[in-house]
């Protein structure tokens, strides 16, 4: 939405926003959603019963389609085979290992030359996403492409966990829903058009939390999306001062990791399960996890490399490696070998999950090339929170000010001791080394200008940037 229409709506006076925000939401599910979704849906959940070879043939020809439309009809792929042409590199671009990786930086630089040229951006849907890093990502896509992605979307998380997108829901995301000063509640804006309770996660702390709640039972959600931290923050706060949450049918965490103790309050407080979800606005992969715990990708979104952190080689099982992607779902801006800014770990695959579903298993993300702490011996360490998983803390945050020196906020358990405080700077170190750690206490953390939980900002000027 662009500034002067937020800035529009924020002086709509009585029952206007919620006007405003359902007309946007009916804009909205026409491109998402149509005649054909509950088709798509089905066919998803069906496909969760293929077998690896079937899979394996569906992914090889969309793959086909996708290297040739990209080498042919995209501007900026075109331009990169033909040089390597007049170079004398007679390579084919029908496998895979013969792009280059792609940076976020030639995305950012010129989006449009990645569309294809039989497209009209006029007919096009434009997603703008600042990611960590604030600098915007434009992203184009059919509604053809949308909709595939938002029948995906409701098949591998709704409905796994018997909810309907038709329901009442809640969402705590990062739009600014009423003036930052204001005290009083609304802090949220009922949208219509989506069947939805948008709650501003910028108003959320224990001593509003009530209200939060109270809101989630008067629209009567029956599941409830948002950020993982903020999800946290709400259900902590319920548990501490003894309110009675309504009990949903689910819970869905998305834009954040999921630490373990954060899953298991949420779910305490709701009685419900919670899912947490992997996704981007490029859309080039995606995953969810099932009731066993497992973080399952979905195939059509596209294929994932995990390579070396500092060479374009295939990373080993068991070691850390950079997340490339190449996406199948958008073939009108397709991304190739796209470098996405997570690293992962790759697992062995113990065969077919328990919820015996084929989709494959993700390798575990653990972190962003944002999310990077330099050490004094030049080494770039990423954010892995879940090391202080066992630790008496709600969340922390890490700021790297100089080479040698971290300062950490920390917002404290009621239970937590000296020896958290120690076991903070010990674990720490392990990773980083001999620097300087800092431990101050607060009692909550900043959310970036998104809303997100930024778990590492650091300052030091040849950092990796995401």
């Amino acid at each position: 939405m662009k500034d002067w229409m937020v800035n529009l709506y924020h002086r709509l006076p009585g029952p206007a926003p919620s006007v405003a925000a359902s007309l946007r939401g009916f804009y909205l599910r026409s491109w998402r959603y149509g005649s054909e979704t509950e088709g798509l849906i089905q066919q998803a959940l069906d496909r969760e019963q293929w077998t690896a070879k079937q899979w394996q043939v569906w992914q090889e020809e969309r793959l086909a389609y996708i290297l040739q439309r990209a080498a042919t009809t995209v501007p900026y792929y075109r331009d990169y085979w033909n040089k390597r042409r007049t170079d004398g590199d007679q390579r084919s671009w029908e496998l895979l290992e013969n792009w280059p990786v792609l940076k976020k930086q030639a995305v950012r630089a010129h989006p449009e030359s990645f569309v294809a040229d039989d497209c009209n951006l006029k007919r096009m849907y434009r997603e703008r996403t600042s990611g960590t890093t604030g600098t915007p990502l434009t992203i184009w896509m059919s509604k053809a492409t949308l909709r595939a992605w938002y029948a995906l979307f409701e098949a591998r998380t709704r409905r796994w966990l018997g909810v309907s997108q038709r329901e009442p829901w809640g969402i705590l995301g990062g739009q600014l829903i009423v003036d930052a000063k204001t005290q009083l509640p609304p802090f949220w804006v009922w949208n219509a058009g989506m069947n939805q309770l948008y709650m501003s996660v910028f108003h959320l702390n224990p001593a509003n939390c009530n209200y939060y709640l109270e809101a989630l039972k008067k629209y009567g959600v029956t599941h409830l999306l948002g950020y993982s931290s903020s999800l946290y923050v709400l259900a902590k706060a319920a548990e501490e001062q003894g309110l009675k949450a309504p009990q949903l049918r689910g819970v869905i965490t998305n834009a954040e990791a999921l630490w373990p103790r954060w899953r298991e309050t949420i779910s305490k407080v709701f009685e419900c399960p919670v899912q947490s979800t992997y996704g981007m606005a490029e859309l080039a992969l995606a995953g969810s996890d099932c009731a066993f715990g497992n973080l399952h990708l979905w195939p059509e979104t596209g294929l994932l490399e995990l390579l070396e952190p500092a060479e374009d080689r295939g990373a080993a099982v068991g070691e850390e490696g950079r997340l490339i992607l190449t996406g199948l779902l958008n073939a009108d801006m397709p991304l190739i070998r796209y470098e996405v800014g997570d690293w992962g770990r790759a697992v062995e695959s113990n065969g077919l999950c328990g919820c015996r579903r084929s989709l494959p298993i993700l390798p575990t993300v653990e972190g962003r090339t944002g999310d990077m702490i330099t050490t004094t011996d030049g080494r770039q360490i990423f954010w892995a929170n879940n090391i202080f998983a066992e630790l008496k803390i709600h969340e922390l945050q890490v700021i790297q000010e100089k080479l040698d020196r971290l300062r950490l906020f920390v917002v404290p358990g009621s239970d937590f001791s000296a020896r958290d405080h120690d076991q903070i700077v010990k674990k720490l170190r392990q990773r980083v080394g001999p620097m300087q750690i800092d431990i101050e206490l607060v009692k909550s953390i900043p959310r970036a200008s998104t809303g997100k939980f930024q778990t590492v900002v650091n300052k030091v000027p040849y950092s990796i940037a995401s």
